[in-house]
């Protein structure tokens, strides 16, 4: 990088070159451009700004606009069962959470909902609706993002209400407790996540990507990793056929190779039997 290469931050008082940086001095020429290019910079930004906020109003617009379709989807899927849990099986970074009891837990999964506040910027919520379960008492759970009174992101959850003896939260963590003591798997186990240990936790906000995935892919078309399974069985069937087909074609060529083997060797036995023929005729001469 060269010495003219100073951060947009550092360009904002280049009049001043020792606050850019200590003991750095430009040639008259060069401070005059780089004085230039901060006014150029100032325009860039103040025109990213009023984008942004133009964005912005239009992404209210249309998060507006695409609710009644949404909420037209949700009551349309309410009459497909186990909808939902069948789309986060069938996805490869929420399936990676799901504990096999949580899995069964999510077949009274109704309904999702993702709701972005109304500036959009300050954050979202994601809504899971349940029926009438074995395993918990709440009818809905949610799990909020926003940013905080310093302007960092923050998260809180609704407190699971467990039925006696279904805490899948406190299973889970027994589980990663005994592999820890038994020594086998420690460091799998300490990687995992399962499903509710992600919903009650709010240590990182900026890097949830389980919320991320969801609020960005699974809730935009859920449907797509519905039918995953129906996609990949025709697609499996295909590649079966291609692959009888291809041991059909090795299947001839090795019938056609011993044929002509057994050809060779029939015609290798009677040059022999000739040959015989001829030196036994010969030794009674």
């Amino acid at each position: 990088m060269s010495d003219t290469g100073a951060s947009p931050a550092k360009m904002r008082k280049l009049e001043h070159p020792e606050e850019a940086h200590e003991g750095r001095e430009y040639d008259p020429e060069t401070q005059k451009a780089l004085e230039e290019i901060d006014m150029c910079q100032n325009e860039i930004d103040q025109l990213n700004e009023k984008a942004s906020e133009e964005i912005l109003k239009v992404e209210q617009k249309y998060n507006k606009l695409r609710k009644p379709s949404f909420e037209h989807r949700s009551k349309i899927i309410q009459r497909i069962p186990n909808f939902w849990v069948t789309a986060f099986v069938n996805h490869p970074q929420i399936s990676a959470i799901l504990e096999e009891e949580e899995e069964e837990c999510l077949h009274y999964l109704t309904k999702l909902d993702v709701e972005e506040f109304d500036d959009i910027k300050s954050g979202y919520r994601i809504k899971f609706y349940f029926d009438e379960n074995p395993y918990f008492e709440n009818d809905v759970l949610t799990k909020e993002f926003h940013l905080g009174s310093t302007g960092d992101p923050a998260s809180k959850s609704t407190e699971v209400k467990w039925k006696d003896g279904h805490n899948l939260l406190e299973r889970f963590r027994q589980r990663v407790q005994q592999g820890e003591k038994g020594g086998t798997g420690r460091k799998r186990n300490l990687e995992l996540r399962s499903f509710f240990s992600w919903f009650t936790d709010h240590g990182d906000p900026s890097a949830d990507e389980i919320a991320e995935v969801i609020k960005d892919d699974m809730w935009p078309n859920p449907l797509q990793y519905f039918l995953v399974p129906d996609i990949e069985v025709e697609n499996g069937e295909g590649d079966d056929d291609e692959e009888e087909l291809e041991d059909e074609e090795v299947d001839d060529s090795v019938v056609v190779v011993e044929e002509e083997i057994e050809e060779v060797d029939d015609e290798g036995v009677e040059e022999e039997e000739e040959v015989h023929g001829e030196e036994d005729g010969e030794a009674d001469e």
